[in-house]
């Protein structure tokens, strides 16, 4: 118990002075500063009510410190959400760099990924969804953590993160970005939105490529040579005052080639180790509301059509994934309080091609889920979100998911949120486990025959201000976490082979989260320290679980003189891990400096230096073992790229 509780004696030590002026807000008006405050609307709890008065914990990435993450790595969203307190992106393979996402230490498979709301990137897709979602139309992303399931069912049993994307203004938005790196990473993007009274349109176009980069000379990619194009176009129609119609549709297309350094460059290879993913990508997206007596009738719905071909010197594994989400939800204001229904379809089919006999992994199943919340205030003081889900599973029949979350306001100066819920996720063959060993030799998965996994998940945090008469702020905020899984669902070997079971046992995790943010000046600090104690508890025995860092520090420094410079310096601390072979894998500490230059009204360039202290797992453990033909890989729990510089140009008109 003191392990747990002893970060959480620490952070109530912890404390920041913050001047409010950070976007050039006056210091004499706090009333002010609350107001822009109240603007900000979370997209992700349904609710119409602004960040500070949702008795649900929502995070917000946006802003500056979204441009910032954008300018360090154009491509992809990794290092946008590892940084976050709280959140680990976990490499799953050694030369490909799949990778997945841990909220509070659980596995990927637990956190729900959604853009604007709607699921894309699960399944087969799930090992290269971070891989291929390029920031640059991003306005915000918005992280809950803990079980949402009861609005988004299954999957979302450490929490979600709703990628939200920019939408058209009547004044006009342009902005194209090229960036270039010395790992041999070259991006290039463009984003335009613009609108009338009746019809708006954003179109977004992103080509990124790399050639193979191999900074330890150990003969296999560190990065893989890919080549990837993104078109996102989206129709929005305003049909009257109130009523809009949107549709969209998004095409990724990508070769990426990993593994022998020698075979990538066309060298002549005896036998060459290599893992080639090419993947095709189409998804649709469609969201009307419009009012209906005294509230608002939406209707949002997402198909998606994802062929993946994974080819390596002795072995293939292909297949194409088909998905849908449909969703009729009703938001009812009555006064102070606010109701929310709805009803969704969810439907996933999977069709492997060429398999082996007996190996087939052919599968479809679909989930009709109906779900209600209520939002209201108990006092003047104290809040109650409050909300039940109801899913039926082809396979699984009903499963009922209650949730409930308090805000508790005693003052202006603290804040106090508590809550916790149930949630689930089908027994699915894309997990980590099997996606790390490219689906070889794993046997077919009777969902039949298999519990949905369950979990528990309680949660609470303490926002605490003082403000001073000089505009001066003293705050601290600390997430305390605990959420337990039953029926994890592991993959072992059998004989020659590797079969899903599910242990007679159960995963936990449980730790704390302390983030300070402060402004004087022209700096502004970001402090975030994370202790996730993840446990699994199989047959009478406890083991940490592997591939977790148990004590994680987030250390961010920005001077920055606005529309001029910016400069900003990054240090992240990862404690010791467990791997799962049993050894344990050393802490170490990853830096980058980033700067920012604005040239004109509209032109920024900005250079980076990342892991300049080149952190990597090759230079004080090994990747591999057995020979370069034929490597069997250990667990990646450091970088592997090691030291980047890369810079470019950002123009907005």
């Amino acid at each position: 118990m003191q392990s747990f509780w002893s970060p959480l004696v620490c952070g109530v030590l912890v404390f920041c002075i913050v001047q409010p002026d950070a976007y050039g807000q006056s210091d004499d008006d706090e009333d002010t500063q609350e107001e822009a405050v109240e603007e900000i609307l979370v997209t992700s709890t349904r609710s119409r009510r602004s960040l500070e008065d949702l008795p649900t914990r929502v995070e917000l990435i946006s802003g500056e410190e979204l441009g910032e993450k954008v300018n360090m790595k154009p491509g992809d969203i990794r290092m946008l959400l590892n940084e976050s307190t709280g959140i680990q992106v976990q490499q799953t393979s050694a030369t490909t760099f799949n990778s997945s996402i841990r909220i509070q230490g659980l596995d990927g498979r637990y956190t729900q990924m959604l853009r604007d709301g709607l699921p894309l990137y699960s399944g087969f897709a799930g090992g290269l969804g971070l891989l291929q979602i390029a920031p640059l139309d991003l306005q915000a992303v918005e992280v809950i953590k803990g079980s949402s399931s009861t609005l988004y069912g299954g999957g979302a049993i450490a929490g979600l993160v709703n990628l939200i994307t920019k939408v058209p203004d009547y004044e006009p938005e342009t902005s194209m970005l090229l960036n270039r790196t010395s790992a041999g990473g070259l991006d290039a993007s463009a984003f335009h939105a613009s609108r009338s009274d009746k019809v708006g349109t954003t179109l977004f176009a992103s080509w990124n490529e790399n050639t193979a980069y191999d900074p330890s000379d150990v003969g296999l990619s560190a990065i893989p040579q890919f080549e990837r194009w993104t078109l996102n176009p989206r129709a929005f129609f305003y049909l009257d005052d109130s009523s809009e119609l949107s549709i969209g549709i998004t095409a990724v297309v990508e070769d990426r080639l990993g593994g022998n350094m020698d075979y990538i460059k066309d060298r002549p290879v005896a036998e060459p180790y290599y893992e080639d993913n090419r993947t095709k990508r189409l998804s649709s997206q469609l969201e009307y509301s419009r009012p209906l007596g005294e509230g608002t009738l939406n209707f949002r719905n997402s198909l998606g059509h994802f062929d993946r071909e994974l080819e390596m010197a002795d072995f293939g594994f292909a297949g194409v994934q088909k998905s849908s989400f449909s969703e009729l939800h009703y938001a009812l204001p009555k006064g102070a309080a606010e109701w929310i229904t709805g009803l969704s379809l969810i439907t996933e089919e999977f069709e492997q091609q060429d398999a082996v006999p007996g190996f087939n992994q052919d599968f479809s199943q679909y989930t009709l889920g109906a779900f209600i919340q209520n939002s209201r205030p108990l006092t003047d003081t104290v809040s109650i979100e409050a909300g039940v889900r109801v899913d039926h599973n082809d396979d699984h029949g009903t499963i009922t998911l209650p949730r409930v979350a308090f805000l508790y306001e005693p003052t202006t100066d603290i804040t106090v949120r508590a809550g916790g819920g149930l949630g689930y996720r089908l027994p699915s063959l894309f997990i980590e486990e099997a996606e790390s060993v490219q689906f070889r030799n794993v046997l077919p998965l009777d969902r039949s025959s298999m519990n949905e996994e369950q979990s528990k998940g309680v949660n609470m945090d303490v926002t605490y201000r003082i403000p001073q008469s000089n505009g001066n702020l003293i705050t601290l905020n600390s997430l305390l976490f605990y959420t337990r899984v039953d029926d994890p669902l592991e993959l072992q070997e059998q004989g020659d082979n590797l079969e899903f079971t599910q242990p007679d046992g159960y995963v936990d995790t449980r730790g704390v989260e302390i983030t300070v943010t402060a402004t004087y000046g022209d700096f502004k600090l970001f402090l975030g320290y994370t202790h996730a104690n993840v446990r699994e508890h199989y047959a009478g025995t406890v083991s940490r679980a592997p591939l977790v860092s148990e004590h994680r520090l987030n250390n961010v420094l920005i001077y920055e003189r606005e529309d001029d410079f910016r400069i900003g310096l990054e240090a992240y601390y990862y404690g010791p891990q467990r791997l799962s072979d049993g050894a344990r894998g050393k802490s170490y500490w990853v830096t980058g400096v980033m700067t920012e230059k604005t040239l004109a009204e509209n032109v920024k360039l900005f250079l980076n230096f990342e892991n300049f202290g080149d952190t990597r797992q090759t230079r004080f453990d090994t990747i591999y073992t057995g020979s370069l033909s034929n490597p069997q890989f250990r667990d990646i729990y450091a970088p592997l790229d090691g030291f980047i510089v890369n810079g470019g140009i950002k123009v907005l008109f």
